[in-house]
């Protein structure tokens, strides 16, 4: 009888890809397309279309939160999936691109190791710390949320042009550590993603950060 009801269970289990079909994991995904790019356009050194991808990933990030909240008909299994699948795309878009910006503009010299490797190691404890504990008294982040990371990093950048490389090397090398020193820190942050008024904005930015890279690419 045991037997018979553990396969029963089994076989109601959904498959793997049906998830896919959901729409916030379908904009999360979108996320980490954007994120795929951002990371190979970091690596082959065309920085104005990297930092395109990293904020439309900030983006789609928030919108599947959006989504999420306003959806119906999700079960508790539909929101357990999309959050786990928002972590390990958190990790790649916040943890691992800023990363590999660092490292591609460092001309991947050794010393850029050290940073990178701080920058994903806050990312990880960052996450793992949210996972476990999730917003301190159910309003605010305990230290800067991950997705303020590529934000900040995407209009540092705007201003690349006006130093010379090494100098901005080093800017960009103490900004990422001081990013991920905040991240891990005992700071209360609210949750911008929330507040409908902040949603506008980061579509606003999203928009106007496109434009100015995309027409310093023309």
């Amino acid at each position: 009888m045991l037997k018979k009801d553990s396969k029963s269970i089994e076989t109601a289990q959904p498959t793997i890809l049906s998830y896919v079909r959901d729409l916030p994991n379908i904009l999360s995904l979108s996320g980490l397309a954007c994120t795929v790019l951002a990371i190979y356009f970091s690596i082959t050194g065309h920085y104005g279309i990297a930092m395109i991808g990293m904020v439309w990933a900030v983006a789609f990030d928030w919108a599947d939160g959006l989504v999420a909240r306003k959806l119906k008909g999700r079960t508790p299994t539909d929101a357990k999936f999309g959050g786990q699948l928002d972590v390990v795309i958190d990790i790649v878009s916040y943890g691992v691109t800023p990363a590999i910006l660092l490292l591609s503009y460092g001309e991947f010299e050794p010393i850029y190791l050290i940073g990178a490797f701080i920058m994903l190691a806050a990312a990880a404890i960052r996450l793992s710390y949210f996972s476990t504990y999730g917003l301190a008294g159910g309003t605010k982040y305990t230290g800067l949320a991950l997705d303020n990371n590529s934000l900040i990093l995407v209009f540092i950048f705007l201003f690349e042009s006006l130093f010379t490389h090494g100098t901005f090397s080093v800017i960009l090398y103490i900004s990422g550590v001081l990013l991920a020193i905040l991240n891990v820190s005992e700071i209360k942050t609210p949750k911008l993603s929330g507040n409908p008024r902040n949603v506008y904005l980061l579509v606003i930015y999203t928009l106007t950060i496109t434009a100015i890279y995309g027409f310093k690419l023309i």
